[in-house]
């Protein structure tokens, strides 16, 4: 039986600045005969240009981006097309980064390296109108919201989305006023945020904000190396 047109299978975008993972992605993707990758970005300005140029079936983004977060422009395809659906992939935990992703508009969040075995079933429960997270994120939502405690929450989770991606962008080894070029904002404003964040993690001065940080940044780009 012949494949089906190009132009009645449903179209993805990618959104994802490795360019190895973006082509395994592509290819998971692809094995499925009703899906087509449609086009791929690994920036947020490019990424934008395109979909709004023509519209995908779907958007799947990579949170950590270089510049700005893949969260802004989720959230951004929320304001513009509330009926287009996204799914966020990110190597980082489901505990600090999954929630965030649905309250600005995404449908599905992805650990990386679970990637090989959920993308399929992602795309396809999202597409049915469904939201897809694992089995653990969705019972600790769910506890959440019958105003239980799923369990202590982590010391990043008290950051707000902008304060995270400043710790994040700290960790890659960012200045002030190279984090303030990338967000577009000024370098007080980053100063702020340096501020609040040492006084929301209890860090008692730079020095140990940067180490705090780079750690943080070392260790969640671990598994996505191991899974990839």
């Amino acid at each position: 039986m012949p494949d089906k047109d190009i132009n009645d299978k449903y179209r993805i975008f990618l959104v994802e600045d490795h360019p190895i993972f973006r082509l395994g992605l592509r290819d998971l993707i692809e094995q499925e005969s009703t899906f087509h990758v449609c086009g791929e970005s690994d920036n947020i300005g490019l990424a934008w240009n395109m979909i709004t140029g023509n519209l995908p079936d779907m958007v799947i983004i990579d949170i950590s981006l270089v510049g700005r977060s893949g969260l802004e422009l989720t959230k951004q395809l929320k304001d513009e097309y509330p009926e287009l659906p996204t799914i966020v992939l990110s190597m980082h935990e489901e505990s600090i980064y999954a929630e965030r992703a649905l309250q600005v508009g995404a449908r599905g969040y992805i650990m990386k390296h679970e990637a090989v075995n959920l993308i399929v079933d992602a795309i396809n429960s999202v597409r049915a109108g469904k939201v897809f997270l694992s089995d653990k994120m969705t019972s600790e939502i769910l506890v959440k919201m019958v105003g239980g405690t799923s369990k202590s929450p982590l010391p990043l989770e008290c950051l707000t989305n902008r304060e995270l991606e400043v710790f994040e962008m700290i960790g890659r080894g960012l200045t002030t006023r190279e984090i303030s070029e990338q967000l577009n904002l000024s370098a007080k404003t980053i100063g702020t945020y340096r501020e609040r964040i040492k006084e929301k993690l209890n860090i008692r001065n730079s020095s140990e904000l940067s180490h705090r940080a780079v750690q943080w940044v070392e260790q969640r780009h671990a598994p996505s190396q191991a899974g990839s």
